[in-house]
């Protein structure tokens, strides 16, 4: 990993049709030296997604979709994110301050300052 990447960590919950919901712990990477675009989601078992930068940021706002990862605001406070594969679906809810803070880190170590930073959720 390079020094100005990023990685954070956040339990977030599988979505099903239990009455229980499965936390999960998720790996969010940034690796700008790679993509300075793209973010990548990772969860156990090596299943992983790696996306546009840009879906995370304006899914807290409002639903968007690129390609094979959804995401969008629940509530006030909350967060969806489906990902598809062959397999089927992974429906991911997270708080979005969590995803917020991973947006805002990734900002700072692509060196885009406040200015990019400054219209994502608080």
């Amino acid at each position: 990993m390079s020094a100005d990447a990023v990685e954070d960590h956040a339990w977030a919950r599988i979505v099903t049709d239990a009455p229980q919901y499965r936390p999960v712990r998720v790996s969010m990477s940034y690796e700008p030296a790679e993509d300075p675009k793209a973010v990548r989601f990772a969860f156990p078992g090596g299943m992983g997604w790696t996306f546009p930068r840009e879906l995370l940021e304006t899914g807290l706002r409002a639903p968007a979709r690129i390609g094979d990862v959804e995401v969008w605001p629940c509530g006030r406070v909350q967060a969806v994110m489906e990902f598809h594969s062959p397999d089927g679906v992974a429906v991911v809810q997270f708080d979005s301050n969590v995803l917020d803070r991973f947006l805002r880190h990734t900002y700072a170590a692509a060196g885009a300052g406040a200015g990019a930073a400054d219209h994502l959720s608080a």
